[in-house]
């Protein structure tokens, strides 16, 4: 048996034992209709998208939502960075994994990602546990905004950012939540709600916020639902993702956990591959092909 170095305990743990073709194997006398899944920003990679935690990431520090609230220069620099971000983001496409698990048609999908690519690749239900992208919200008066109405009124109000930054935009890394790695932020323009002159904030969980209770409840009520649960693509890092891991294995159901890095549950009772979620997720359509 082979080692894998994880780097989230300091130490070696055993490679998984089963190969794709067993965990499928043992995963097909449940239907695809009665497994949940859940998601992180592993499933996204191959469409451009970084994660935070995969093999060979740099270290990130995410802002934080006191930070945001802090100081009108740390908005103007979420927003400088977001508002670069979001021009790539919209070039960005479903991959083969969602298209694959929008075919395999699970019972339901609960997201740890923001970016709406299970949606857009055709899958239903979808829990999006951290937020979405493309809304923005006043945390003053609740009003919703699409993002493309923000990027409109922000090119409005800084037609020359761009010409003056002293790097170009092509050089710039995007981060897993949109944003651009952008340093130089002073003197841009944020747009405030246009209703009532609030700060608007995208409609995402920030690191230090908590998941909305309402996604919370939606979330357990699928796992409870189902047979069984597929994790693809995390490190299961935070909580917001573990706690569900735990109930599924709490409650007997079969979990499997499909990441190519370690994660917080491979000391569970659970079925484990460290291919890439892509390749993992067409061994379980061409088992349910064979199967039909």
């Amino acid at each position: 048996m082979g080692v894998v170095r994880d780097p989230l305990r300091g130490r070696e743990r055993p490679a998984p034992e089963h190969t794709d073709e067993q965990i499928v194997a043992a995963m097909t006398p449940i239907p695809p209709q009665r497994w949940a899944v859940l998601t992180g920003a592993g499933i996204s990679t191959d469409s451009g998208i970084p994660d935070y935690r995969g093999p060979g990431s740099p270290a990130r520090t995410p802002m934080t939502v006191q930070t945001f609230l802090s100081h009108p220069a740390q908005r103007a620099r979420y927003w400088a960075r977001g508002w670069i971000g979001w021009k790539r983001m919209t070039a960005v496409h479903p991959n083969a994994g969602h298209r694959a698990l929008a075919r395999i048609a699970p019972l339901g999908i609960i997201t740890q990602n923001v970016d709406g690519l299970h949606q857009a690749a055709g899958s239903e239900p979808v829990i999006d546990l951290h937020g979405r992208l493309d809304r923005v919200v006043c945390l003053d008066c609740g009003l919703t905004l699409g993002r493309d109405r923000v990027q409109e009124e922000l090119d409005a109000l800084n037609p020359d950012f761009l010409a003056e930054l002293a790097v170009s935009t092509e050089t710039l890394e995007t981060a897993p939540d949109g944003d651009v790695e952008l340093e130089h932020t002073a003197g841009f323009r944020v747009f405030d709600c246009p209703r009532c002159g609030g700060l608007l904030k995208p409609d995402v969980v920030y690191f230090g916020e908590s998941v909305p209770r309402p996604r919370v409840d939606a979330a357990f009520a699928l796992v409870e639902e189902a047979s069984g649960l597929a994790v693809l693509g995390t490190s299961l890092a935070v909580h917001s993702g573990l706690r569900f891991v735990r109930a599924a294995v709490k409650a007997g159901m079969p979990v499997v956990v499909v990441t190519d890095g370690p994660t917080r549950a491979d000391e569970l009772p659970v079925l484990r591959s460290i291919s890439r979620v892509a390749d993992f997720l067409a061994v379980w359509e061409s088992a349910l092909e064979g199967a039909g």
